[in-house]
């Protein structure tokens, strides 16, 4: 009602200010852009200065950074970073990260359950999550900014006070057993190629480790084996606190209090594994022989495909390449061959130009960039019938030969400005922000904020992508294969093609058909 009379106010003002004028009684006949006399003169808002909005880093005495972002709003995002993830577990049983996932936010030394735990966070309009990577650990709450003092104290207690008992590591156990029969039933193969792609790019080593626990370790892992992980790998010099939406004097005023002198329930022994292997990049195959024909029953069932992942090493994310990669992938682009939308959805890139467009019977190319602190690795996956594998490895191989070549003028441009546009439209999410802090602290000590980057991505040319091409095309390449591969040339003749000049399989002559 109040906002109904507020408009009929203003449309009456303006109905009986145009007869005053137009009637010559009044006020006099006068343009919009004339200050209306007796009223004040207007002062507008303005920016204080971007300082407010920069990073801000503190280091505490234990080694332990805090680092913040203020962004406006009633809500914040808070979290605790460790580097720590499946690269490390060359020393123990593979699968440590994968169970501390499931376990976290269970019960601890304040808290008696995971119950007790989301009971607390409601009362700040909060939730939890944590993640693992290959490389690092991410356990975040997003809650009212009022109730910062209770979330970093529950997230020191979740990350430092874990109890552990029998029966929540039971039921991890479960959890894993049944993550482990969904990778190999979901008829999107993407985790599971990703997986092959790092065994086969980095045999045995560093982010070549199983990201997932292999079935026969899930009986091995108790909380002796997990306390001996977390004494080595959850230690202050090894974590960032990074929190977006919050004063930064705050955030390390809580930090002082519940995470400077907090003993962990493992001891304060010093580390004895720390394994700080960098990551050696070998090249390989890696193949999985799998009916596919069943995996989407129903009405309209996925027809029956062979998935192929192909990739070479890139660089780390420390490097100076990193961006033309970046950029790279970005022209490189594809997608489903249901994909629909225009240019904003990558229609553009060259695998739907030169890929999805031309062969009908292929029904998926994509490129990824996986970057690391010590390496990297870009990798195209491609999905088509099982008699078309040896046809569609050709084309891939092709498209890797001819990123040597020299790119257009506009598609460089269009693939800068979508990488741009990406970049800035996923830093309005908090949670994304709060992310980008703590991964980039937690690697480099310092923030590259978003205009940075930005103008890092505008000033790569078409020499800077051939440069870092050339290079990539040195290297041996990492194959995934998935499905079945009756088709599929072997690794020696994809390496063939891939050195050749125009990405084409040598000929196999067979006696008969």
């Amino acid at each position: 009602g109040r906002t109904l009379f507020r408009v009929f106010g203003i449309w009456f003002g303006i109905a009986a200010y145009r007869k005053y004028s137009s009637s010559g009684s009044g006020y006099p006949n006068i343009s919009l852009s004339t200050p209306l006399p007796g009223i004040p003169k207007p002062v507008f808002a303005s920016v204080d200065g971007q300082e407010k909005y920069e990073t801000k880093i503190t280091t505490l005495e234990n080694g332990l950074k805090i680092a913040s972002q203020n962004k406006f709003g009633q809500f914040c995002t808070v979290g605790i970073l460790i580097n720590s993830g499946s690269r490390h577990e060359a020393k123990y049983p593979s699968g440590i990260a994968q169970f501390l996932e499931k376990l976290a936010f269970s019960s601890t030394a304040q808290y008696g359950s995971k119950d007790e735990i989301l009971l607390t966070l409601e009362k700040h309009g909060g939730i939890c999550d944590c993640q693992t990577s290959r490389d690092t650990t991410m356990y975040a709450v997003s809650a009212e900014v009022k109730g910062l003092d209770t979330v970093v104290s529950l997230l020191s207690d979740a990350v430092l006070q874990p109890r552990l008992l029998d029966e929540e590591i039971e039921m991890t156990k479960m959890a894993v057993r049944f993550e482990l029969e969904d990778l190999n039933m979901r008829p999107d193969p993407e985790p599971l190629l990703t997986e092959m792609i790092h065994a086969a790019a980095y045999r045995g080593n560093t982010v070549g480790l199983p990201r997932f626990c292999p079935a026969d370790n899930v009986d091995k892992l108790d909380k002796t084996v997990l306390h001996s992980y977390l004494r080595n790998y959850y230690r202050p010099e090894r974590m960032v606190l990074a929190g977006v939406g919050i004063e930064h004097e705050q955030l390390v005023d809580s930090a002082r209090k519940y995470l400077l002198d907090a003993k962990p329930v493992w001891g304060t022994s010093p580390a004895a594994n720390v394994d700080l292997s960098v990551a050696q990049y070998t090249g390989g195959i890696v193949k999985m022989e799998k009916d596919m024909s069943d995996v989407s029953l129903g009405p309209t069932p996925i027809p029956e495909l062979t998935h192929i992942m192909i990739g070479l090493e890139s660089c780390s994310f420390l490097e100076d390449d990193f961006i033309p990669f970046a950029v790279l992938n970005m022209m490189m682009g594809g997608g489903g061959s249901f994909s629909a939308g225009g240019p904003g959805k990558g229609m553009f890139t060259r695998l739907y130009l030169n890929v999805l467009n031309r062969h009908h019977w292929m029904y998926n190319a994509t490129s990824y960039h996986h970057s690391y602190e010590d390496s990297g690795l870009l990798c195209i996956h491609a999905s088509a019938d099982p008699r078309q594998v040896r046809e569609m490895v050709e084309i891939i191989t092709r498209e890797f030969i001819q990123m040597g070549g020299s790119a257009g003028e506009m598609e460089l441009e269009r693939a800068k400005t979508q990488l741009k546009s990406m970049l800035m439209m996923n830093l309005e999410s908090r949670p994304v922000i709060f992310e980008d802090v703590g991964r980039q602290v937690l690697s480099t000590g310092k923030r590259k904020l978003p205009h940075e980057l930005c103008h890092l991505i505008s000033s790569v040319t078409a020499s800077d992508i051939k440069k870092v091409t050339t290079k990539m095309l040195r290297s041996k390449p990492a194959v995934a294969a998935l499905g079945d591969l009756t088709e599929l040339p072997s690794y020696e003749h994809i390496q063939a093609a891939l050195s050749s000049k125009d990405g084409r399989l040598p000929r196999i002559y067979r006696l008969f058909r």
